[in-house]
């Protein structure tokens, strides 16, 4: 199958109502004056979901997604095809508006000494709060799924819930518009896999596999929804994401919410209540090594003890160069704010030569990418070369952390990296906790 990847212009392409009000996300109308390539992309890759079962890639503003119609079947068969993804693994899925909502919850007329009730409103009072704040945002929430159901059983894995958010991307608003369905759409990525940040991620995963891709640029959050459950009593996040505990305790009825994840996968037959909780997530081929905030020897860089183990793996596996010995070891470094350059390798002991600085490995997605990779020598006292470093620094922003994190992770394994040493960071603030769960998920060993 050939893999298109169309570029596409989130600009103008609709809006909410001009209201105050959780009703101004009643309705999500296309602009009268859309139209050129981007609305006619849209528009092709609508009916290409409303008619085919291979789904469609598209951008929100947390990662690419991998949508279908989610009240079809076949289509959502497609995406656990695709993307090799357990059966028993619920799907979130995506609405552009509460009239979409609403009709998936199916309100029902109330009768009462044979008159009939006002509708009342499905939407449970204890998302109103939320709903108000965050949507449309990156926060999942999950609803009971009425019986009979519009959605397909495969979105909810067997599960008497579903989870739906509402994105904030105009693009992805637009496409499910056109499609009038909701759609089903885990990350675009192949399954264990960090999450797509970019179309070029998606195709590096994906090509062969789907048909088409919509390209609109970088994710600006760059980690996935937040999933919480409000039937329960307190409510419970399912999963940390864009939406931050803090948040969430600032709105009525959310001020007791407690954490009910794990940040490593559960084990276990039964269904994960919400995607991100069972199976492995998130991992790069590399092995990653994490240094946690809590952890004093890691403070101000790789621990030289985890480096020898390294070079010692290295020189362990069957990898010669000219039969003379084994390759040169490449390690990847993933710095935050306390880390220097090269994991704090200090100079005198361990030297970093013939910086190389550029972007991307892939040089389509060099615009769109927030950091820079520095290459270099890594040496011995005696500058005899020990292993080949690629920095890379993400900075002191968490928010900027988390956007670049899943892209880093890949760039790093697309060079070749084969250990990915990391600098973990405080997770009591912002969506620090969320950044440093995908961490733990895709790390290999965890320094505490």
């Amino acid at each position: 199958m050939e893999t298109r990847i169309v570029k596409v212009e989130a600009q103008g392409l609709g809006s909410f109502r001009d209201i105050d009000g959780p009703e101004r996300l009643s309705h999500w109308d296309i602009s009268s004056s859309a139209s050129g390539a981007s609305i006619a992309a849209l528009r092709d890759a609508a009916e290409y979901m409303r008619t085919q079962d291979t789904p469609v890639a598209f951008p929100t503003e947390t990662v690419y997604g991998l949508g279908a119609d989610a009240t079809r079947s076949g289509a959502v068969k497609g995406i656990f095809s695709a993307k090799g993804r357990p059966s028993d693994n619920p799907l979130i899925s995506h609405v552009c508006d509460l009239d979409m909502l609403r009709g998936l919850l199916r309100p029902e007329r109330q009768t009462m000494h044979g008159d009939v009730a006002a509708e009342t409103d499905p939407i449970p009072e204890i998302y109103k709060p939320l709903i108000e704040k965050f949507w449309p945002g990156p926060l999942t929430i999950l609803l009971r799924n009425p019986e009979p159901s519009k959605l397909a059983p495969e979105v909810t894995a067997g599960l008497e819930s579903f989870g739906v958010r509402m994105p904030s991307s105009p693009l992805a608003l637009t496409l499910i518009k056109l499609a009038a369905a909701p759609l089903a759409a885990p990350s675009a990525n192949a399954s264990t896999k960090p999450s797509p940040t970019t179309a070029q991620h998606v195709y590096h995963d994906l090509e062969g596999r789907i048909g088409l891709i919509l390209d609109g640029g970088a994710c600006q959050v760059g980690v996935e929804s937040t999933v919480v459950d409000g039937l329960c009593d307190p409510p419970v996040v399912l999963r940390p994401g864009g939406v931050s505990m803090e948040e969430l305790r600032s709105c009525a009825g959310w001020e007791g919410v407690v954490k009910a994840y794990k940040d490593a996968s559960e084990t276990g037959r039964s269904a994960p209540r919400a995607p991100g909780m069972k199976y492995k997530h998130y991992s790069p081929k590399a092995k990653v090594v994490l240094y946690e905030w809590s952890c004093k020897a890691g403070a101000e860089g790789v621990v030289t003890e985890d480096l020898q183990k390294a070079l010692i793996q290295q020189s362990g596996d069957a990898i010669a160069t000219n039969g003379s010995g084994p390759a040169l070891l490449k390690i990847g470094i993933i710095r935050t704010s306390r880390w220097k350059f090269a994991g704090g390798f200090h100079p005198g002991t361990l030297q970093v030569s013939k910086v190389h600085v550029d972007g991307a490995a892939d040089a389509n997605a060099r615009d769109e990418v927030a950091y820079e990779v520095k290459e270099g020598e890594l040496q011995d006292a005696e500058k005899k070369p020990m292993a080949r470093v690629l920095d890379i620094d993400l900075g002191g922003d968490t928010r900027g952390i988390a956007q670049g994190l899943f892209s880093a992770l890949r760039d790093l394994d697309r060079r070749g990296a084969s250990v990915i040493f990391v600098d973990g960071i405080d997770d009591r603030n912002d969506i620090a906790e969320a950044v440093m769960n995908r961490l733990r998920k895709a790390a290999s060993e965890i320094r505490a």
